[in-house]
């Protein structure tokens, strides 16, 4: 190996737990519920083994309520209060292209710009493939209470 190439020091990570992400996860309530929800769905992590419940009331075709609880890491956990807040007043179809486009994202076939702009804060997270179905799970436990999915 040319000298040159040795000496060039490995790319470090991008910090997976910022700042933003702490003070996201920190944010979720803990014991987040809806007594009166139209439909409930938990999704579980095969990945990684976050869990996250979500609780959801619909009308119109469009989520008008959410409460989001489980385990999981802090990413999950960010994720669920970006989810929580951003996914208010929004269809289920809107929901999943987030979703889908957040999942491009994360494994770098597209930018973060096509999410919605608070997602950009898993960028970092890309260096982190472990962590993207973590970040997915809200998204995921939404859908399915909003569908009565699978």
């Amino acid at each position: 190996m040319p000298a040159d190439i040795a000496a060039r020091p490995a790319s470090p990570k991008p910090e997976l737990y910022t700042k933003d992400i702490l003070r996201l996860a920190a944010s979720l309530p803990h014991a987040d519920a809806l007594a009166d929800a139209d439909a409930s769905a938990a999704r579980r992590s095969q990945v990684c083994g976050s869990e996250m419940r979500a609780d959801v009331k619909v009308e119109n075709g469009h989520l008008t309520a959410i409460a989001l609880r489980g385990r999981a890491c802090a990413m999950g956990q960010a994720s669920a209060a970006v989810v929580r807040k951003i996914a208010i007043g929004r269809s289920a179809e809107e929901i999943s292209n987030a979703r889908a486009a957040l999942a491009q994202a994360l494994i770098g076939q597209s930018a973060f710009d096509g999410c919605w702009p608070e997602l950009t804060v898993f960028e970092s997270a890309r260096a982190y493939p472990a962590r993207h179905a973590a970040i997915l799970l809200p998204f995921d436990a939404v859908l399915v209470a909003m569908t009565g999915g699978n």
